[in-house]
Formats: C-alpha cells, sequence, structure tokens
C-alpha cells in the first residue's frame, strides 16, 4: 500500500480529475514561462489577442491549480478519515489477549506518530502533482526549442534521479530504524506520564529512568533520524549541484562546439532557471514522502498483525434469561517468553446458577483477573469448554455470550458520555443512580453527557457502577470495586448493592479481599497459583 493508491481507494474520480487539473496547471505555468520567451525573444508581438489569451491562461493556471489543491487536500484528508477508522475498527475486532501482547505503546505510536506523519504527506500531495507538471511542461517547450539540448537536460535528470534513489534508499533505512525506535520511545513516554508519582519520589530512580531510558532512547530515535534526513539533504544538494552543472554546460560547453542563435540560447537558460524553483520543491518534498512512506508501512504491517486473530460478529444469539453458566475443564497459558516459566490457570471446572453472589479471592498473582476474563469472554480459553444453558461458546457466539455481562475492573476507564445509553427513561434511571450514589452534587447529565469525570477514585468508581446499572446485564462482575471506597460505601455495596442485584435474579462475581464481608456471599471461590482451592474452603471461610 502507498499513497496513490490509499488516494485513489478514497475516490478514483476525484483523483483523476485532481491529477488532470494539477496538469493543466502545471503545463499552463509552463506555457505561460515560454509566451514570456517568445515576447522577450521577439518572436510574438503583443498585440490585444495575445494579451487577452495570456490573461485567460492566467485565470486556467489559477483554477486549475486552487481545484486541484483542493480535490487532493479533500482526498488526503478523507484518505485519511478512511485510516483512522479502519484502524480503530481492527483495534475493536482484534482479541483483547492479543492487544495486550502488542503493548498500548504501539497502539499509540500507529494512532498518533504515523497517521500525523501520512497526514503531513498529504499537505504537500498536491504541490507535488503541480511541481511535476510544471516540469513535464516545461521539458515539452524545451523540446520544442531544441530536441539536441533536451536530451541533454533530460541526461542530466536521469542521472540526478538515479543518484537520487540510490541515495534515498539508504536514507530510507535509517528512517526504518528510527521509527522502530520510535516504539521505545513512546513506552519510556508513557512510563513518563503514568509513573510520574514514583518517579517524583524517588531520585535516584527518576534519574536513571531520564539517563537510561527516555534520554538514551531518544538520542537513537533522533541519530536515526538526523542520518536519513542528513542524507535527503545531501541528496537534494547534490541535485541543485547537477542542475547547475546543467546550466553550465549551456554556458561554457556547448558554445566552445556549436554556433546557438542566442534568442533560442537564452530562451532555453531562462526556461531551465525557471525549472529550478519546481525542482528544488520536489527535492525537498520526497523526504516527507518517504517518511510517510515508512508510517504507511508500518501501519499496515501493524494492521495484519491486528487481523492476525479478528473476532467476528457472532451469527448465533443467546438469551438473557439463562439459569446455569459452566466452565469445564476451562485453561488459559500465558507465554511470558523462552526465558520465563509459562503460567497456566485452570483447568477450571464451575458451575455458577443465578441468581447467586460469589466471591473470588486469592493472593496477587493468583490469576483472579484472568479468571474474570475468561468467564467474561474476554478471553477464548486455551482449551476446555464454556456452556450457557447447553449452549457450547464458539467462536460463533463468543461477541453475543460477551453481551450477557457487565464489569468494572480494576483498570477500568469512564467515559464521560453514556454511550448508547442515554434514552430518555435511562436518563432518568441515571438521575436516580446519582442520588442514591451520593454524586448529584457534583455531577449532571445534560445531553447524555456527565458534566465532570474527574473526581477521586472512589467516586469515578461509582460513576462506573451507574454505567453497569443501566447496561442491566445478567451478569456483574466487579474487581476490587470497593477498594476505593470509604467505610460508609464499602459497607452499601456489601450490604445493599450485591443483595439488590441477587434479587434482581442477577449473577454476581466480585473479586474481594474484604474477609469482613465474606459471611454475605453465597460461595467463595480461591485461586492459588493458576489453581481453584479446594470447595470445602468456602464452608471454612463462611
Amino acid at each position: 500500500m502507498n499513497l496513490l493508491s490509499l488516494l485513489l481507494r478514497t475516490s478514483p474520480m476525484a483523483m483523476v480529475i485532481a491529477i488532470v487539473a494539477g496538469g493543466l496547471s502545471g503545463g499552463g505555468s509552463a506555457r505561460l514561462v515560454a509566451l514570456v520567451n517568445e515576447v522577450i525573444a521577439g518572436r510574438q508581438a503583443t498585440t490585444a489577442s495575445f494579451f487577452w489569451g495570456f490573461l485567460g491562461l492566467l485565470a486556467v493556471v489559477l483554477v486549475a491549480g486552487y481545484l486541484s489543491q483542493l480535490l487532493l487536500i479533500r482526498l488526503g484528508q478523507g484518505a485519511l478519515l478512511h485510516l483512522r477508522l479502519m484502524l480503530a475498527r481492527q483495534l475493536l475486532d482484534c482479541p483483547l489477549r492479543h492487544l495486550e501482547d502488542l503493548g498500548s505503546h504501539r497502539l499509540f505510536a500507529s494512532l498518533t506518530a504515523d497517521v500525523e506523519t501520512i497526514a503531513s504527506a498529504f499537505t504537500v500531495v498536491p504541490f507535488l502533482c503541480i511541481d511535476l507538471a510544471i516540469v513535464g511542461g516545461s521539458l515539452l517547450y524545451l523540446g520544442w526549442l531544441s530536441v539536441p539540448l533536451l536530451l541533454i537536460m533530460v541526461a542530466f535528470l536521469l542521472l540526478a534521479t538515479v543518484t537520487y534513489q540510490l541515495i534515498a534508499r539508504r536514507a530510507r533505512r535509517f528512517l526504518v530504524t528510527a521509527r522502530n525506535e520510535q516504539d521505545r520511545l513512546f513506552k519510556h513516554l508513557r512510563g513518563l506520564i503514568h509513573g510520574m508519582k514514583e518517579l517524583k519520589l524517588h531520585q535516584q530512580r527518576r534519574q536513571v529512568f531520564l539517563t537510561d531510558e527516555l534520554q538514551q532512547t531518544a538520542t537513537t530515535y533522533r541519530r536515526f533520524t538526523v542520518w536519513g534526513m542528513g542524507i535527503f539533504a545531501g541528496a537534494a544538494s547534490w541535485g541543485q549541484l547537477i542542475f547547475f552543472a546543467v546550466i553550465s554546460v549551456f554556458l561554457f560547453v556547448i558554445p566552445q562546439f556549436s554556433a546557438l542563435d542566442m534568442t533560442l540560447f537564452s530562451s532555453y537558460v531562462l526556461t531551465v532557471i525557471y525549472l529550478n524553483g519546481p525542482l528544488e520543491n520536489l527535492m525537498r518534498r520526497l523526504p516527507i514522502l518517504s517518511r510517510a512512506s515508512v508510517a504507511l508501512d508500518k501501519v499496515e504491517s501493524f494492521g495484519f498483525m491486528l487481523n492476525q486473530f479478528p473476532e467476528l460478529p457472532s451469527i448465533e444469539s443467546l438469551s438473557p434469561s439463562w439459569q446455569h453458566l459452566e466452565l469445564k475443564n476451562v485453561v488459559h497459558h500465558y507465554d511470558r517468553g523462552a526465558d520465563t516459566t509459562p503460567f497456566t490457570v485452570g483447568p477450571i471446572n464451575l458451575v455458577f446458577k443465578r441468581p447467586e453472589v460469589v466471591f473470588l479471592i486469592g493472593g496477587n498473582g493468583s490469576g483472579k483477573s484472568t479468571l474474570a476474563k475468561l468467564i467474561t469472554g474476554l478471553y477464548p480459553p486455551s482449551s476446555g469448554q464454556i456452556i450457557l444453558d447447553g449452549n457450547r461458546i464458539t467462536d460463533d457466539n463468543r461477541e453475543a455470550y460477551r453481551q450477557q455481562f457487565s464489569a468494572i475492573f480494576a483498570d477500568f476507564y469512564l467515559f464521560d458520555r453514556l454511550l448508547a445509553l442515554d434514552n430518555p427513561q435511562q436518563i432518568e434511571q441515571a438521575n436516580a443512580y446519582l442520588q442514591a450514589l451520593q454524586l448529584a452534587h457534583k455531577v449532571h447529565i445534560q445531553d447524555g453527557k456527565l458534566s465532570d469525570i474527574d473526581l477521586s477514585q472512589g467516586q469515578r468508581k461509582r460513576l462506573a457502577l451507574l454505567t453497569t446499572y443501566l447496561e442491566d446485564r445478567p451478569v456483574y462482575l466487579f474487581d476490587e470495586w470497593a477498594a476505593d471506597q470509604d467505610p460508609h460505601f464499602k459497607t452499601v455495596f456489601y450490604t445493599q448493592i450485591l443483595p439488590e442485584l441477587k434479587r434482581q435474579q442477577k449473577l454476581v462475581l466480585a473479586i474481594t479481599h474484604d474477609d469482613k464481608y465474606f459471611h454475605l456471599a453465597d460461595r467463595i471461590l480461591k485461586l492459588e497459583s493458576g489453581q481453584l482451592a479446594d470447595s470445602s474452603m468456602a464452608k471454612v471461610l463462611l
């Protein structure tokens, strides 16, 4: 995939019109230069008809140039929109486990840096088309003036093009390396933002992070970028050298071997000098296109990685009135690389019945969150089966299965809009929930949007709870929800919220360490090193 194919995919007809308009503008510019040369050489009288024809051609150049730029700008922005939405859809269709393996820093690098690099290339495409047309039109005019001189000019241009491509190929390799370093740079910048508190509290750690991690990666990225762009600058200087070599040949070499008509010669030299501007613009913009090509290749490879295991829409539906959820020999493997021991959760054999309140306990790293993702369908089992009222969960119905759950994970994200939960009845319910959660004095809802989400972590979790209420799913999963609540709301959660959900015939799964409230659970499941402890533990704990 390249920039041209991306533009053509957006609107082939508009692309053709833009290229034709750019060609008219560039060719018209070259023709204007030719007319000026003709007047200067005395071969063209400045009659009234010539004057109006000159103005008409000038109008064509301006209008066609504007039309070409406008169409290409629209095409470029349309292609960017298509690219962003394509990446967003690929991300949403990619399994969660695969996204976690790729790493958020890579996702952000492609969605931000790569897309912006491509966007910068689209801004130069209109001018590139016009400059190419000017060069083409000028060469035609030079051929009309003198074919032998044109052949000399073309020979030098071919020499410049071939040598430029050889140099640019090496520069592109440096830019590819720089782009790979950019992934690491984004990883460190993410650590800088999210680890700010920890870095501020430890001066030595902060200094080591700055020098050994961030500075070293940023310096490497800068070095390869400078090398790549520096080689492009050298190639541009080489092109300028060849260009002036052409003029030198015309001025000092050719007159030694052939008598030239001075009028023809002056027209030729003036046209060649005029070509310097478009040619210089082309060489200056080619590095931008090269960086965009590297970014586009990165986006394409990134999209390929996302599409390796796409999640397909469910072709089977599941009734929300089911009663039994069973995990039969469910296993999930974590491959942590060749140098570490793989971690396995399972085999897990469980049966859940509605309504029921189940607490999931265990030490850190015991596999609680992984089991929660297995139960909710965010992780497909490496082996084993999940069965819902006799229906086996497969790729054909996994999406429909996930719609049975509403969850607040420990690393939850709070949207500032009630997305797809903003009909009048739901808004009325949301306002009632804000009162019950003691947030009405801080947050109100207008046009389906929460007025403020910049709250304490406990209050943000209450807002997330409001969203799950509105979703009204058969299963509610809470991952350490009460950990950030004050004693009052912690008591409300265990003694009022969970029993109320059970009365609504919900299945409630709560990951918790609050042993003070263990007696309120119907069952307690304990994980140890990815394995379920003996079921008799429930009786002991209760």
